[in-house]
C-alpha cells in the first residue's frame, strides 16, 4: 500500500483530536492527499457500534463484551475505509486505533494486553500504523479540560474513577517503551499551538521520509 497510516492516542482530555484536525489542515494546505477518521467509528456500521459502546447508560457492559465490540468496529472501519484509502495513496490520520484497546481494555479493564492484542491482530490481519503519537497529560488535568469544555462529547469512559485514568496513562507509557520506533510521546500539557507545532515538525519528517521510499 502506498499510503501512510498515522494514529493519534492519549487519555481523556489530552487534546489529540484537536491536534489531529490542525495537522490535517496543514497537510491539505501542503497539497497532500489526507483523510481523517476515528475509532470506534469511521464507517456507518462502526459508528453504530460506537453508539452502543460509549452510551453513558450502558454501565452494565462486560469488559470482554466491550473489547469485542471495539474490535468488531475496528475490523469494519479497516476494510471499509482505511485499507481503500491507503491503497489510493492517502495519508490517513486516525483518532485512536489498536493501542487504545490494549490500554483501555487490556490494562485498565484488566483483561490482559496479550489477550486483547490477539483478537485485534485477528481483526486487522496484522495491519499496524507506521507511526503513532501518544499525547501525554496528567489525568487530573485532562479531566479538568473535559469539564471546562461543555461542547465535548460526554461518554461512558468519562465516568470512570481517577484510578482508571491513571492506569491508562501508565499503560500508554509502557507501550511507548515497548515500541519506541513506532510510538512517539508528545507532551500535551503546554498551550495547544505549541503542541500542534511540535507534532507538525515530526509529521513533516515522516511524510518526507515516506516520499523518498
Amino acid at each position: 500500500m502506498d499510503g501512510l497510516f498515522i494514529t493519534f492516542e492519549g487519555g481523556e482530555g489530552a487534546g489529540k483530536t484537536t491536534v489531529l484536525h490542525a495537522i490535517k489542515e496543514k497537510l491539505a494546505n501542503s497539497g497532500e492527499k489526507v483523510m481523517v477518521t476515528r475509532e470506534p467509528g469511521g464507517s456507518v456500521i462502526a459508528e453504530k457500534i460506537r453508539e452502543i459502546i460509549l452510551n453513558p447508560e450502558h454501565t452494565e457492559m462486560d469488559a470482554r463484551t466491550e473489547a469485542l465490540l471495539y474490535t468488531a468496529a475496528r475490523r469494519q472501519h479497516l476494510v471499509e475505509k482505511v485499507i481503500p484509502y491507503l491503497r489510493d495513496g492517502y495519508i490517513i490520520l486516525c483518532d485512536r486505533f489498536i493501542d487504545s484497546s490494549l490500554v483501555y481494555q487490556g490494562v485498565a479493564r484488566k483483561i490482559g494486553i496479550e489477550e486483547v492484542l490477539n483478537i485485534n491482530l485477528f481483526a486487522t490481519e496484522g495491519l499496524m500504523p507506521q507511526k503513532t503519537f501518544f499525547f501525554d497529560i496528567e489525568p487530573e488535568v485532562g479531566l479538568q479540560r473535559i469539564a471546562a469544555h461543555g461542547d465535548r462529547e460526554f461518554n461512558r469512559l468519562d465516568q470512570e474513577a481517577l484510578e482508571f485514568h491513571l492506569m491508562v496513562r501508565q499503560a500508554y507509557k509502557e507501550l511507548t517503551e515497548r515500541e519506541p520506533g513506532r510510538i512517539k510521546k508528545v507532551d500535551a500539557s503546554p498551550e495547544l499551538e505549541e503542541v500542534i507545532d511540535h507534532t507538525w515538525k515530526y509529521i513533516e519528517q515522516i511524510v518526507n521520509k515516506h516520499k523518498m521510499k
